[in-house]
């Protein structure tokens, strides 16, 4: 007995060991400037059927080619756009545009839009959820979540849950998982019946606002202030509480590689090895850019991608953030 432990613990130190050497050579290795408005971004979208990286910037969507960073369309007028969905099996994308309080339609194949869709109040987070086959839209104003038909592109069930939902997350084998940064916790969702099964809380943890999954494990991860939160998706048990940067806006998890990342708009990707379902271990931080606080996972190649601009640091926004100099929008891609 003792000695398979150690034989285990030995396994897991040797694994530990290899992917904290990888991210050591993890870094920035390219960058796409792109310019233009700078009225602000949010969520990265790398399409699951082509060669292609939406991103979310002001009053538009920007069409990358994700290897070079040349720009392949754009669809205007979605304005205070948040996030893109796709649904593969019906050539579609879904905006959803939090300024308008509508989620557009768009083909892939033409970036046309060809649909409108109302919403709830400021649309936010927004996903395909595969086991019911919907668009799930996180609406940040109206306290509710839209469930979208991506057939006939309409609305068939508005879910109250009871705060701001920030993003949500699938098991994709029935429950849909949603932050609800107001009320620091995540409520979890029936996928066939669209009702909510539990809220659970966040150990006093504040703002939960990125949000990723491990099916295997049924693992949730939850980037609450400067703390990513792991919760067992099962029963709402918090399973660990992890150190990360500052100003986290978002959390992808590589299923392959078992890596989870947040995007620390601090100028750092915090990164965490899964070793398994109840054993993390935290490797060194990555260095990108100042306001770099998105990130979106190209699970194929492994590349993470990630929105900012230079900034003024002695002049601050409405927020109190370093203000943007004007055309030096950009997307950073950070690999080995």
């Amino acid at each position: 007995m003792i000695k398979s432990i150690l034989l285990a613990v030995a396994a897991i130190t040797f694994s530990v060991n290899i992917y904290a050497q990888q991210a050591a050579n993890t870094r920035v290795v390219m960058v796409f400037p792109i310019g233009g408005d700078e009225s602000g971004w949010d969520y990265l979208s790398v399409s699951p059927s082509n060669n292609l990286l939406y991103v979310s910037h002001g009053k538009q969507v920007e069409i990358l080619d994700k290897t070079n960073g040349k720009i392949e369309g754009v669809i205007e007028g979605t304005d205070g756009v948040h996030g893109i969905a796709f649904d593969v099996a019906q050539q579609k994308g879904f905006i959803s545009c939090g300024r308008l309080n509508e989620v557009r339609v768009f083909d892939v194949n033409t970036n046309q839009v060809n649909a409108t869709i109302p919403t709830g109040a400021n649309p936010d987070a927004i996903f395909y959820e595969p086991y019911s086959q919907k668009i799930v839209v996180c609406n940040g104003r109206s306290n509710n979540i839209d469930i979208i038909d991506p057939i006939n592109n309409t609305v068939v069930k508005t879910i109250d849950v009871g705060g701001k939902p920030e993003t949500a997350v699938s098991d994709a084998k029935g429950k849909i998982f949603v932050n609800i940064e107001d009320k620091n916790e995540i409520v979890a969702i029936d996928a066939k019946s669209f009702t909510v099964l539990h809220h659970w809380g966040l150990d006093n943890e504040e703002g939960p606002s990125g949000l990723a999954i491990d099916t295997q494990t049924s693992r949730l991860f939850s980037t609450c202030d400067q703390m990513l939160v792991i919760v067992d998706a099962t029963n709402g048990k918090i399973v660990k509480k992890i150190p990360i940067g500052e100003e986290t806006d978002g959390v992808v998890f590589d299923e392959q590689t078992k890596t989870i990342y947040t995007s620390n708009g601090e100028g750092t990707i915090s990164v965490i090895r899964e070793n398994n379902a109840n054993s993390f271990t935290k490797l060194k931080d990555i260095k990108t850019e100042e306001g770099a606080r998105t990130i979106g996972l190209d699970s194929k190649t492994h590349l993470l991608y990630l929105s900012t601009a230079n900034l003024n640091p002695s002049e601050k926004d409405s927020r109190d953030r370093a203000k943007v100099i004007p055309g030096t929008f950009k997307i950073l891609v950070v690999g080995k």
